[in-house]
């Protein structure tokens, strides 16, 4: 069976997106989609001639629509993250520009008989995972966001820090929006064969610490170098990875959850068709209304945002 994943996007992130999968053999056909022409010829070309190298052959194609059709997966990577550049790094300031984008992006799935599953990375996340499924129409199950897959590697790598762990031996996850109104759910983590929170009395751990590390990684890592790319692209590789091998993979994604009536990050059971099943945590009180608290604020932030810009453009 023949894998084909589309990247719509060639920026910092879909790039990356894009060389792991040529790296990793992961997909058979990858179809490679951009406004700058030169720029996604370019990354074609080299990855053409880092093949000769590489243990994998992939088909590649540049800005084809046609390819759409039989796309398993297509990753939305379009942005411009130097909108993001502010003090709190709210991922919202990319959306006068992806709002515009996205409607035209899911014009072109359509009209090319799109019907794989749809795996958004585009900022802001969540609202950008919600318009994707509106304007193509697919089932909610089949358009997810990588979400605060992102954000709950980062607690687990503070996490195994502090315990001098591997971040792969701790299990827990970060909820909500994929901005700065997430948390970290820590009655989900454990590690050592232990719930973190005891683990935190036993030797001192400072949780809230942890929770704002995890919570502007980001930012620190765009402070650096004006973007971010790996940890993100990464997240995106592995949930295209759960779709495509058909794994199975319980991962915090953004997926639509109908008592929030929003897209927010939440556990999901990922495989070839989509999120196949929805987790139902045992949170805390106090964590459910800090979830609660983030789904309205995706919400709100996303009706103010959609009425400021049309006033703006009146």
């Amino acid at each position: 069976m023949t894998r084909k994943v589309a990247v719509v996007g060639m920026g910092h992130v879909g790039a990356t997106v894009a060389h792991y999968l040529v790296a990793g053999g992961f997909t058979d056909d990858l179809a490679l989609f951009d406004t700058n022409e030169d720029k996604v010829k370019a990354d074609a070309l080299d990855f053409r001639d880092a093949m000769a190298n590489l243990p994998f052959h992939t088909n590649l194609t540049v800005n084809d629509d046609s390819q759409f059709a039989d796309c398993d997966v297509v990753v939305s990577a379009l942005g411009k993250s130097k909108l993001v550049d502010t003090p709190d790094h709210d991922r919202f300031a990319e959306f006068k520009f992806t709002r515009t984008q996205v409607p035209l992006v899911a014009q072109r799935l359509v009209d090319n008989g799109f019907h794989g599953k749809l795996v958004v990375v585009t900022n802001p996340c969540d609202v950008i995972t919600s318009m994707y499924q509106k304007y193509t129409g697919l089932p909610k199950n089949h358009v997810m966001g990588t979400g605060t897959l992102l954000d709950s590697a980062r607690m687990r790598a503070c996490v195994g820090e502090a315990l001098n762990v591997d971040s792969r031996s701790v299990v827990g996850f970060n909820l909500g929006e994929h901005g700065n109104s997430q948390f970290t759910a820590w009655s989900t983590v454990r590690v050592l064969g232990k719930q973190v929170l005891d683990l935190a009395e036993e030797r001192n751990l400072d949780l809230a610490n942890m929770e704002e590390r995890a919570r502007q990684g980001g930012y620190l890592v765009y402070k650096g170098k004006k973007y971010t790319n790996y940890g993100v692209a990464t997240a995106a590789v592995r949930l295209v990875n759960a779709v495509l091998s058909d794994s199975r993979t319980e991962m915090p994604v953004s997926n639509y959850r109908e008592e929030y009536g929003t897209y927010l990050s939440y556990p999901a059971v990922v495989g070839r068709d989509g999120v196949v099943e929805q987790l139902q945590l045992d949170l805390t009180d106090v964590e459910k209304e800090k979830l609660a608290t983030s789904a309205k604020y995706i919400k709100d932030r996303l009706k103010s945002e959609e009425e400021r810009l049309a006033e703006n453009e009146a």
